[in-house]
């Protein structure tokens, strides 16, 4: 199975180096010398690692294929894909193309659709289009999702009170009348 490991970001420096986001909880285990990535758009790729190194809070990979700034620019935007075996050894560990589309259902009816994990420090959050266009963050911790059934396509949510309407448009304060400070 193919997982996404990382996004491409910009250019550092002039040696091919680019910055990336990280999208897996193990980087120590995936950004090795030598691991080849699967890179769509399929056509930068794949992409042969040559180094990894931590800037502050950012990681930097070089890879054989990307000799100078030039190149490494080009690949701005592209997605890294890894092969791992077989994943279903842990019963609460999800990746993102798995959850994607699934139905978010609070006390049995439905209230969006997952569009997305984004993957943070602290905490991952779902990306929740709910049915009124809105994009809700969903932190994604037990207390709040406790049931994740990837076979009958849906997640349950006990959000706190208020989380969805959040972004409802009527929400929260007096309209902006654009008047200024008062």
């Amino acid at each position: 199975m193919q997982v996404q490991v990382a996004r491409i970001g910009r250019p550092h420096g002039i040696r091919g180096e680019v910055t990336v986001q990280v999208l897996t909880d193990a980087p120590d285990d995936r950004f090795v010398p030598d691991a080849e990535f699967v890179v769509e758009p399929a056509g930068l790729g794949p992409l042969t690692l040559r180094s990894a190194r931590w800037n502050k809070e950012i990681l930097l990979l070089a890879f054989h294929e990307v000799p100078d700034r030039n190149r490494a620019e080009e690949l701005r935007g592209a997605r890294l894909f890894l092969e791992i075996g077989d994943a279903g050894n842990e019963d609460d560990a999800w990746y993102e193309h798995e959850l994607v589309g699934l139905v978010v259902l609070v006390e049995g009816r439905e209230v969006g659709k997952v569009s997305g994990l984004n993957t943070m420090p602290a905490q991952d959050l779902l990306v929740v289009e709910a049915l009124n266009g809105e994009e809700v963050l969903v932190p994604f911790v037990t207390a709040i999702v406790p049931e994740v059934d990837i076979e009958a396509g849906f997640v349950r949510l006990t959000p706190p009170a208020g989380l969805f309407e959040l972004n409802a448009p009527d929400a929260g304060g007096e309209p902006d009348d654009g008047g200024g400070v008062r």
